[in-house]
């Protein structure tokens, strides 16, 4: 059992001044695997004020300071691996080896991959008669969900500390393991008293109160539009600094001239990768009219490739992460068939010999049309539509018809239609065949997906302002 009731606040576990505390649910046996402290308003008042205190030292930290400082955290990080990858797998219910090979490793990447952009990146510019420096917001106030445990929590530290902001951080209930260890680990390579400060609780207390409080500069969170709108009020209400990165209804576009079969593979990798709880994930797959049958055959070809079960066995779709997401998906499958979409593969309930834990099918729609309900909200879970499109104009219409704008992905062979199917997605960030990920590249969205960017030297602009030196002493 894992009992953390502490805070991590001013560079020590401290004792939180509530007695609330919240227990963490193994999502693939429905056991208890630890409890939590829920943080108070105190408790957050007290973080708030360390990292107001470190903020005159820290932010006036060298650059070569942060950057060895970073690669510390990466070198400790990578220490700390088994149990990082055990802690995954046991809070979120991943298979270990997504844990391992996604979760682990984008985390480690931000941490090594900021200290790596920070040495390029220059905080002062001349620029002829007059200086452009960027200074460090403030105190940064982080908001990350628990679909990611390391990966966006990760991002948004690495990047703080790359500026020299002071943080206060607050991981998911649901999944708030593996940012213990992360704190253990900045505890442990010496970061400044101050710098960093962790208070789990509930969204509503801690949540709502970093987004309100008056002495954090900055907020970066990453989530569902609704708590994001929030957010937004409570800004605007303190003229304080956002960046959301929030839901998403992604298309694949097939081209004509794409491998159906590597293409259906790709579909269905992506419902499959975290059970389908990744808010870039690919939910809705356009293939040309002629294609639809040949695609449809090979999804239910390749479907097998991706088992669900126990994330400790060689499965590659572990549970959903709670009863309640469980239920959220459910009722949209019901709705999808309820609407007229033709269920290709998989259903309601859970999968034949999967009692125990909150798992899911995979299932995939056909038929679907771009306005009804399934192929317009974000499920977040291991459900996908297919739909038609006649011409390439056509496809990229449907592609944007949403009010997401995450993520875009295109696949097939002619150059010049990947680089105008590419082009014409409104998304943050699109991919062709399945690219490899840059975590030098931004990420983040248009539209109803948020604005602001993450990992790089963006990121690390987020954490920074702009300040205008005109003239010299003579």
């Amino acid at each position: 059992m894992k009992n953390h009731l502490k805070h991590y606040i001013n560079g020590e576990w401290v004792e939180s001044t509530g007695n609330e505390t919240e227990e963490v649910i193994n999502p693939a046996t429905e056991e208890v695997i630890g409890t939590i402290s829920l943080g108070t308003k105190e408790d957050l008042d007290k973080a708030v004020k360390a990292a107001r205190a470190a903020f005159p030292s820290f932010s006036q930290t060298t650059k070569e300071e942060r950057i060895e400082l970073l690669e510390k955290i990466a070198a400790e990080y990578e220490n700390r691996k088994q149990e990082i990858v055990d802690t995954i797998t046991e809070e979120l219910g991943s298979p270990v080896t997504i844990s391992e090979n996604v979760h682990y490793t984008m985390g480690y990447n931000h941490f090594s991959q900021a200290a790596e952009s920070l040495r390029n990146f220059s905080f002062i510019e001349h620029r002829g008669g007059h200086t452009v420096m960027k200074d460090t917001t403030g105190v940064s106030g982080l908001i990350t969900p628990w679909n990611f445990p390391t990966n966006q929590i990760s991002t948004k530290i690495a990047s703080a500390f790359a500026a020299g902001s002071p943080v206060v951080a607050k991981p998911a209930e649901l999944t708030p393991f593996a940012a213990i260890i992360l704190t253990e680990i900045f505890d442990k390579v010496g970061v400044p008293k101050g710098a960093f400060n962790l208070v789990n609780g509930s969204g509503s207390v801690i949540g709502d109160g970093i987004s309100s409080h008056p002495d954090i500069d900055f907020v970066s969170f990453t989530g569902s539009g609704a708590v994001g709108q929030k957010i937004m009020q409570y800004a605007s209400e303190r003229i304080a600094n956002v960046a959301l990165e929030l839901g998403g209804k992604s298309p694949l576009v097939v081209l004509e001239d794409a491998d159906v079969e590597e293409a259906a593979r790709a579909a269905v990798s992506h419902i499959a990768k975290n059970t389908g709880q990744v808010c870039s994930a690919a939910t809705r797959v356009l293939v040309p009219s002629a294609m639809k049958e040949s695609f449809e055959e090979a999804v239910k070809k390749v479907l097998p490739e991706f088992p669900v079960g126990n994330p400790r066995e060689d499965n590659q779709v572990g549970p959903l992460v709670s009863q309640k997401q469980w239920d959220t998906v459910q009722s949209y499958i019901e709705k999808g068939e309820e609407e007229g979409a033709t269920l290709l593969v998989g259903g309601t309930g859970k999968p034949e010999g999967l009692e125990k834990g909150y798992y899911a099918k995979p299932t995939v729609f056909t038929d679907v049309k771009n306005d009804m309900v399934i192929a317009q909200e974000e499920i977040f879970g291991p459900v996908t539509c297919i739909l038609t499109y006649g011409s390439v104009d056509e496809a990229i219409e449907i592609a944007n018809d949403t009010k997401y704008g995450l993520a875009g992905y295109v696949f097939g062979e002619d150059t010049e239609t990947l680089t105008k199917v590419a082009s014409g997605i409104r998304a943050g960030r699109v991919k062709i065949n399945d690219a490899e990920v840059d975590f030098a590249a931004p990420f983040g969205g248009y539209k109803q997906s948020g604005f602001g960017r993450e990992w790089g030297d963006y990121g690390i602009e987020e954490y920074l302002e702009v300040k205008t030196i005109l003239g010299y002493p003579k």
